[in-house]
């Protein structure tokens, strides 16, 4: 009986599989749709006073990075529990309880900066205050891009609440700790495992809030929890084996052509804020079209080309960094 479930199995996950790939298909042809709407709705002649991102493709923006976060959260909270089965699958409560606090806990942060954030815009100049939040946003963005980073995070934070786990574990069966403490202990392993992915978003999303207003981000996010959420039902309640690592591969290409985009758009504000200079290229004007800075934000300036670049080179720098650093420790194994 049991042996004949396996091609069930076998058919489910296919399925599955074949259902993930029409959701990227769709979200492809979505961001393309978006992007021919907006230029043809824009006639190509952007204003540059105004920001140049469109409702539909800052909602697309934000649910990348919401969903991007969601997984490294959910990655991150498999691995805490993936030995918790049979007599210690009850120990998963206070890690979803934990978890679920720490939600809580990001939309009380989200409230409190955006209060900041007002208070700020009463006595600072709007473009000034945008600039200060876009620079916020392209900071967060490069340390979630930062491949150097995520290499240190995922050997040295993932492990480390495992090692919180276990101390956790053994020093329960050894009656060293009380049983209030175990929960409390476990709590917080879930707690800080959704809680810091949740302050990132909550400091990228002040730049669009102070943009685009609060129903953006709002529309943006909902749609990155819900995927989020449709990955955690499939994790932990189907227990299916998703293709994280392509996952994230892919989100991480998306949030990189979103990075270039905050990045000049940001120089561009801090030049009309006058914190850096405008120095146009002449040869660029020409071979740069009109609808380059409404949909990637390239502009025909020294200053944006070079921002633009020096973040890609950050990206791939790191990228590479962190390949040689698994190499070197392989060696050193």
């Amino acid at each position: 009986m049991i042996s004949a479930l396996y091609p069930l199995r076998g058919v489910s996950f296919g399925v599955t599989r074949l259902c993930w790939r029409i959701c990227l298909a769709a979200a492809a042809l979505t961001v393309a749709g978006v992007l021919v709407w907006q230029g043809l709705r824009a006639a190509g002649a952007p204003d540059p006073t105004a920001a140049h991102t469109s409702p539909g493709v800052a909602i697309l923006d934000i649910a990348v990075l919401v969903f991007r976060e969601g997984l490294e959260c959910i990655l991150v909270l498999s691995a805490v529990t993936a030995s918790l089965v049979g007599q210690s699958q009850p120990q998963r409560r206070p890690i979803a309880a934990g978890a679920g606090i720490a939600f809580v806990a990001t939309l009380i942060t989200w409230f409190i900066a955006t209060g900041i954030v007002k208070d700020l815009s009463q006595s600072i100049s709007a473009l000034n205050l945008q600039a200060a939040t876009g620079l916020l946003a392209v900071v967060v963005l490069l340390v979630v891009m930062n491949w150097f980073f995520h290499k240190i995070y995922w050997g040295g934070w993932v492990s480390m609440h495992n090692r919180k786990k276990k101390s956790l574990l053994s020093s329960s069966g050894g009656t060293e700790i009380s049983r209030a403490r175990l929960l409390w202990g476990l709590g917080m392993v879930g707690f800080a495992s959704l809680y810091r992915e949740g302050f990132e978003v909550v400091l990228f999303l002040q730049s669009y809030y102070l943009q685009m207003g609060g129903k953006i981000v709002l529309a943006g996010a909902a749609a990155g929890v819900l995927l989020s959420g449709m990955v955690a039902v499939l994790t932990f309640v189907a227990h299916q084996k998703l293709p994280y690592r392509k996952m994230l591969i892919l989100t991480g290409v998306m949030l990189g052509v979103v990075l270039l985009v905050m990045v000049g758009e940001q120089a561009q504000e801090m030049q009309l804020a006058g914190w850096i200079p405008n120095t146009p290229i002449p040869a660029l004007t020409r071979v740069i079209p009109a609808w380059a800075g409404l949909w990637f934000s390239v502009f025909p300036n020294l200053e944006t080309l070079a921002a633009q670049l020096l973040a890609a080179m950050l990206v791939i720098g790191s990228y590479f960094a962190a390949r040689l650093l698994k190499k070197f420790g392989r060696r050193g194994n």
